[in-house]
């Protein structure tokens, strides 16, 4: 009986059963690079057990760098660890509760919607209705689906006129990376509001489909209830909860960089699609892709920009001399703007193998000939949890980066 007590009321905690926030006073976030096989099974097994720890990126392979949040009571072992391993590590964070309590302004309950500081679903959803009944003749939302917890699923589309090529961005498929769908919603307003002529060249040019909050039921826990919250909330079994979406789409679905551990945070998910977050976007995806030039996944962090594909073996694609191209171009436009640096290349050679994720499958799938994520800021300082007051600057340097990408595009005609 006790043991059936302690499951469910872990079930209860994994489920959300408490609204309460949980902090991580004086934990530490360490930055670990792999290099041996050694210190990969460790890890690994360690990822299984982790008894406090919690990994910001899945052990998949070496020659890879991953962060681990390390709880008070497991300093000394860390400090064991690592030289027991010899590992190569770097402080990032001293206290993770006070970057989480520096993350965001004191703003009046009444304060309208912006972008000095980061809103809930429901706030998110209500600005998107609005801009449409604002802006009729350009602007047309959708649900295209219903989240587990039965939330809408929301695509708005801008368009000038019939026959622009598409540009497709998706955001915050990754509950716990904020500043993607900060960043998408300040995008689009940009894009209807600009005086700018570059930016007006865009906005009647090209028809624009964002999804701003590809996984509502995530964000939202990751609002409520845990700041570090990355997958999907759809239970698994009596201790685990939600699968990463962006593991979980029907491309290559389980072939390196994903997990089969229903509790890790890479768990591609019991088969592919098995998430209605992600069937839905693949469905919604489907209706469009003839009319998709361009996809951009929006996530966080570590100021990357990569190109396809990410899952084991894999080739590179036939045009990767462009994408390379467009990519250099890119993050030039970037770091002129404030200095910002970004690293391009594959994904699987510059981050790490992952499999299942929307970029692969919009051009494994449907031939999509530019696919590219963005990995905003930063590089660790604050991690997942960027500061609001840098969601404008790091939205100007991306709005000048695809500036720059689309007129790379268009002069190697995709466009």
């Amino acid at each position: 009986m006790w043991f059936k007590l302690t499951l469910l009321l872990v079930a209860a905690i994994a489920w959300g059963g408490s609204a309460e926030q949980a902090r991580f006073d004086n934990y530490r976030v360490y930055e670990v690079s792999i290099e041996t096989e050694r210190q990969l099974k460790t890890l690994q097994h360690l990822e299984l057990n982790p008894d406090g720890y919690s990994f910001w990126e899945s052990p998949v392979q070496t020659n890879m760098r991953l962060s681990i949040v390390v709880p008070p009571h497991k300093f000394a072992h860390f400090e064991e660890l690592t030289v027991a391993l010899a590992l190569k590590t770097r402080l990032q964070i001293e206290d993770f509760q006070k970057v989480i309590d520096n993350e965001r302004p004191m703003r009046s309950t009444r304060a309208t919607f912006g972008w000095t500081d980061y809103y809930t679903v429901d706030e998110i959803y209500a600005w998107m209705d609005q801009m449409v009944a604002q802006n009729p003749t350009i602007l047309s939302g959708s649900v295209y689906g219903k989240s587990f917890e039965g939330r809408d699923l929301k695509a708005i589309k801008l368009s000038h006129k019939a026959g622009n090529p598409g540009i497709f961005i998706e955001a915050n498929i990754h509950a716990r990376e904020w500043i993607s769908s900060a960043t998408a919603t300040w995008l689009l307003n940009e894009l209807v509001t600009s005086s700018n002529a570059a930016v007006q060249n865009l906005a009647q040019n090209y028809d624009w489909y964002f999804i701003m909050v590809a996984n509502p039921d995530g964000l939202t826990y990751s609002k409520t209830t845990n700041r570090q919250w990355r997958k999907t909330r759809q239970p698994v079994n009596a201790l685990c909860v939600g699968a990463d979406p962006n593991r979980n789409f029907d491309y290559m679905w389980m072939t390196g960089g994903a997990s089969s551990v229903p509790c890790s945070d890479t768990f591609a998910g019991l088969t592919a699609f098995s998430e209605p977050e992600t069937k839905a976007m693949a469905d919604y995806y489907a209706t469009i892709a003839d009319k998709i030039n361009i996809q951009f996944s929006f996530h966080s962090y570590g100021q990357y920009l990569l190109t396809p594909f990410g899952f084991s073996g894999a080739p590179l694609p036939s045009n990767n001399a462009d994408l390379q191209r467009i990519a250099a171009v890119t993050a030039a436009a970037i770091e002129a703007t404030y200095g910002t640096r970004y690293t391009y290349g594959n994904s699987a050679s510059v981050l790490y193998t992952t499999s299942g994720s929307t970029v692969d499958y919009f051009v494994g799938v449907h031939g999509t000939k530019l696919g590219f994520t963005f990995e905003f800021r930063d590089t660790g300082a604050t991690g997942f949890v960027l500061p609001a007051n840098q969601i404008i600057p790091n939205a100007e340097e991306t709005l000048n980066g695809i500036i720059a990408f689309v007129a790379e595009a268009k002069t190697l005609g995709y466009v």
